[in-house]
């Protein structure tokens, strides 16, 4: 026995399909934030827990108008003899 698809049953899929689609769409606007949240939480968590050992302890806080050097600027090393110099004349 042959059976056909109706109207009725083919703009019923349509309206199925569509309904989902968009109830899909409205609901990623709505959670996105909160999972892109959970996922970046999840993955600092396990980068600190792999370099955890590395961390660096936490510094006082200074008084206000104290001034402190975390790190000396180490002095250029230039080489000051670069190479030789060529004198040269421009020919017309």
């Amino acid at each position: 026995m042959l059976q056909y698809a109706s109207i009725t049953g083919v703009l019923r899929v349509i309206l199925i399909i569509l309904l989902i689609y968009y109830g899909i769409k409205i609901l990623s606007r709505i959670f996105a934030p909160f999972l892109m949240k959970y996922v970046a939480k999840k993955a600092e968590e396990r980068f600190g827990g792999q370099f955890g050992q590395y961390q660096q302890p936490k510094q006082e806080k200074n008084k206000e108008g104290e001034i402190t050097i975390d790190k000396v600027p180490q002095q250029p090393t230039s080489n000051k003899k670069v190479g030789e110099y060529v004198d040269y004349e421009e020919i017309d």
